[in-house]
């Protein structure tokens, strides 16, 4: 992805596992604290439920649980990132949000080919910024259940 019109992307930063996660900032609707998740039954494993944001019912994705990590309980820093793409609204569980960056878009590079399975297929790219390794987020890849029906 080498650019050099000095385009920048916005993203959110979040922590998860002690990686530092990010999604486009166009995407995220609120952050918000984890307070009241309502169990939907036969749900998969990483919906830890709905909840109720801007007036609509959002599912609830660990994210954790999504990548394969261990499941730790909710904290103060624990997060709610609501995000909206192709007409679907959902709510990411992380460990906490940390922050808004502005970076170049030539900064971001193709995740490397070997980076496969389950875990790979959900980065969209990575980037090195200010010391920093920032693993950018493919949302579509994430909200894609499909591989559930295989499973």
């Amino acid at each position: 992805m080498s650019n050099h019109d000095g385009a920048t992307t916005s993203l959110i930063l979040f922590e998860l596992a002690a990686t530092t996660y990010a999604v486009p900032s166009r995407l995220v609707q609120q952050m918000e604290m984890v307070e009241r998740i309502t169990p939907v039954p036969n749900a998969p494993a990483f919906v830890d439920g709905v909840v109720f944001a801007r007036g609509q019912v959002v599912p609830a994705l660990n994210l954790r649980l999504r990548f394969g990590f261990e499941r730790v309980p909710y904290n103060l820093k624990t997060r709610l990132v609501v995000l909206a793409e192709h007409g679907r609204t959902v709510g990411l569980i992380v460990d906490s949000a940390r922050e808004f960056l502005t970076i170049p878009t030539a900064a971001i590079q193709p995740p490397p080919e070997t980076v496969t399975g389950l875990s790979g297929k959900y980065l969209a790219g990575i980037a090195y910024v200010d010391e920093r390794l920032l693993l950018i987020l493919d949302v579509s890849e994430i909200l894609n259940f499909t591989e559930l029906a295989t499973a």
